[in-house]
């Protein structure tokens, strides 16, 4: 059996077809059954993901991990869930049978999570746990699973692989768990890479290492990234462009870059809640919240 290389070989996709569309959803709705009635959680939602990376923003409740949630089809079978299109590469994710997506989980589309504490399995070797994700796709040996896991870890950058892969995960530190959960995650090569609040359990020295491997893997492999946050500085300087979410819907698509240009008054007061090292507030602003802003389309903002 062939050892394969303690690495995964860079795939970079050229800059002709850096936006060609991975991702499309069209007309996103999400309704869940609630004790009062139907709780329309998600409304109209559109966009496009490239290999690129795209942000989720906004306040918590504002829906953006329940769309992320929804790509996956991970909602219990009580939502409703409707788009025009919410297709991969082509292929329709709503009308697939569930043994048909469960090919594309983990395959084709990741998601990484906040804390790895709650996503490790406690009782199993973090390294078995990159493994399996492999193996769940794959129909190969546990020795060439292993060297596979070994190489993911050294890839994100753990220290000594091989005595890493047999530790649980209550020996590692929550940097190394996040670097793990993505190893996990990245192994099988996906197309699509949904991460729900992956730095935010971290410090901010260990976060700049976590992210730097992200996007490393991100732009060597042509993927496409949804970053989900809540934090504006965080996806100014990481992302490439924004989408920004209240109450369910999309009131903002805006380059990264140009966040501080932002025109919808939502994303305006999110921006100057925000403390400055360069200027002195006695006091943060509070954001004053417009119920016209509930009525407002999503249409036109898509990108």
């Amino acid at each position: 059996m062939t050892t394969p290389p303690l690495s995964i070989p860079p795939t970079r996709a050229g800059a002709r077809d850096r936006h060609e569309p991975l991702l499309e959803v069209d007309n996103l709705d999400i309704t869940f059954a609630g004790d009062d009635g139907p709780v329309h959680a998600v409304r109209g939602v559109s966009f496009r993901l490239g290999r690129e990376k795209l942000a989720i923003v906004g306040e918590s409740g504002s829906g953006k991990s329940t769309v992320g949630r929804a790509i996956l089809r991970l909602h219990p079978a009580s939502a409703r869930i409707t788009a025009d299109r919410c297709s991969l590469q082509g292929q329709e994710l709503l009308t697939l049978s569930e043994r048909e997506m469960q090919k594309v989980r983990g395959q084709r589309i990741s998601m990484i999570l906040q804390d790895p504490k709650y996503s490790l399995n406690p009782v199993m070797r973090v390294g078995e746990q990159v493994a399996e994700a492999y193996l769940a796709h794959h129909r190969i040996g546990a020795d060439e699973a292993r060297q596979r896991a070994v190489a993911m870890l050294e890839t994100v950058r753990i220290r000594d692989p091989r005595r890493v892969y047999d530790l649980y995960p209550h020996e590692v530190s929550g940097g190394m768990g996040q670097r793990i959960m993505i190893a996990m995650m990245m192994i099988t090569r996906p197309e699509v890479i949904i991460a729900d609040e992956p730095t935010s359990a971290l410090d901010v020295s260990v976060r700049r290492q976590v992210l730097s491997t992200l996007d490393g893997l991100v732009s060597d492999h042509g993927m496409g990234l949804i970053f989900i946050s809540h934090d504006l500085n965080l996806v100014r300087s990481f992302c490439d462009r924004v989408l920004v979410m209240y109450a369910g819907r999309v009131v903002e698509s805006i380059a990264a870059a140009d966040l501080d240009r932002a025109r919808h008054p939502y994303t305006q007061g999110l921006l100057a809640a925000l403390p400055r090292l360069d200027r002195r507030q006695e006091r943060l602003p509070t954001l004053q919240r417009d119920p016209a802003w509930l009525q407002a389309s999503s249409e036109g903002v898509c990108a």
